[in-house]
């Protein structure tokens, strides 16, 4: 019978998310109890990877990346082991995660980013007795601080035909680039419209993740809104907030075989006819990260824009937002969606 027992590892909490960024200490705690004097050899590490797994009709492919190592001896340094008495023991260690470009943790269906923690404890001709705590790591460096507030805009005129001639302009402006889950994006269009009949705007403006490797993708519809009919031969500004789901994983740009990527998407649907899209890029970050920014904190709370009518907000502020998955079903649509215009 092993004279180990209770053998645990904690480590502290550096915000209340729980998350860890590049260059930050990473300390703890190894505690287990001998049941009788032992020579003991003790070793924490921490490491990051990334794995992923497709598996298609008749092949499949993976992959593996190691971003960093570190360890420390607690016991028992270059494989010499420490006589321990019978009894508790505790031992404290400091682990320091490298600087550099790392991607967040992730867990997908065809990949994961993981970052552990793990502490072994030996003894000579023994097996090992190991224990691992799983780290929340989020990224610094997906940070680009001259566009966290920055508005995005754009216009797209369309020309339509078949029954009817007519031409739409459609404008678009979104409050900023940057955003956490449990926020409301605002959302302004200008429309413009001189035709013969009515236009009924189906301004779908969503949030779509993408989950991609260099061979496959998949695309999700987050939310959405749905605005108005149009009346003929007029002019429209309709505003809206959209909220990034609780649940919704952070964007992920800094990994060569898993990318997470969102965009906010502005079209009218019009009968008979293809009515103008808009793409515009939208960034998921912590609330920890947003908070750290100068100008405020870009969620939770809902968002505003400079000189915009107020809008109604699609969740009253305080309810429990939705998780993306419970929203809307998974879109097998598979193209992948580029650039701010279509």
């Amino acid at each position: 019978m092993s004279p180990i027992w209770n053998f645990t590892l904690t480590y502290e909490a550096l915000n209340e998310e729980g998350t860890f960024s590049e260059g930050d200490a990473l300390c703890g705690t190894v505690t287990f109890t001998l049941t009788k004097d032992t020579k003991v050899k003790n070793v924490v590490k921490a490491k990051g990877d990334v794995d992923v797994h497709w598996k298609g009709e008749g092949a499949s492919s993976t992959a593996h990346r190691r971003y960093f190592t570190v360890k420390e001896y607690v016991l028992g340094e270059d494989g010499q082991g420490t006589v321990l008495p019978k009894g508790h023991h505790n031992f404290r260690f400091t682990l320091q995660i490298p600087d550099g470009d790392m991607p967040s943790s992730f867990t997908g269906l065809h990949g994961k980013i993981v970052y552990m923690l793990e502490a072994k404890l030996s003894r000579s001709w023994r097996s090992l007795s190991t224990v691992q705590k799983e780290i929340k790591f989020v990224s610094k460096s997906i940070l680009q601080p001259e566009k966290l507030r920055r508005l995005q805009s754009t216009s797209v005129t369309k020309k339509t035909g078949f029954l009817f001639i007519g031409k739409v302009q459609m404008s678009a402006t979104v409050s900023r680039r940057y955003c956490s889950p449990v926020f409301y994006c605002f959302i302004i269009h200008e429309l413009t419209q001189v035709m013969c009949y009515e236009v009924f705007p189906w301004e779908r403006a969503h949030i779509q993740m993408l989950r991609f490797d260099t061979t496959n993708s998949a695309k999700t519809t987050l939310n959405k809104v749905v605005g108005e009919t149009l009346k003929q031969n007029s002019e429209e500004t309709v505003s809206c907030q959209i909220m990034i789901p609780r649940d919704a994983t952070y964007t992920l740009k800094n990994c060569d075989i898993i990318s997470v990527d969102y965009f906010l998407k502005v079209n009218l649907d019009i009968p008979f006819a293809i009515g103008p899209v808009a793409m515009f890029p939208l960034v998921v970050i912590p609330s920890s990260l947003a908070a750290l920014q100068p100008d405020g904190a870009l969620g939770p709370h809902p968002a505003g824009a400079v000189g915009a009518p107020a809008a109604p907000r699609l969740f009253q502020h305080g309810e429990e937002p939705p998780s993306y998955m419970s929203l809307f079903p998974t879109s097998q649509d598979n193209q992948q969606q580029q650039g701010t215009k279509v």
